[in-house]
């Protein structure tokens, strides 16, 4: 089943969260055989992130809040909020995000 895991960042944690973008990235290449989706939210403007969202093929909530507890963004604190919301897949279009 899939989870889309939202995250928004702490205010003023851009350094933290640059500090552990390896890691970040080794953690979710490491993942690779359950994340769908994964990037950055960010500004109207594209210049900052403000947050991240994941989808994750799972079979519990409980195995998606572990896979957002064993982040690096997650156990640093970049994170003032993550929600974990159950979707079922109807579109997948995956062409759509070409270029962007």
């Amino acid at each position: 089943m899939l989870w889309v895991i939202s995250c928004i960042d702490n205010p003023d944690t851009a350094g933290i969260r640059a500090s552990v973008l390896q890691p970040h990235r080794d953690y979710l290449q490491s993942k690779k055989n359950i994340l769908v989706l994964a990037g950055a939210t960010q500004n109207d403007e594209g210049t900052e992130a403000i947050g991240s969202l994941f989808v994750v093929n799972v079979g519990s909530r409980a195995e998606a809040k572990a896979f957002s507890d064993g982040d690096p963004f997650t156990q640093k604190g970049v994170f003032k909020s993550i929600t974990i919301t159950r979707m079922r897949k109807g579109q997948w279009n995956p062409e759509a995000a070409e270029g962007a």
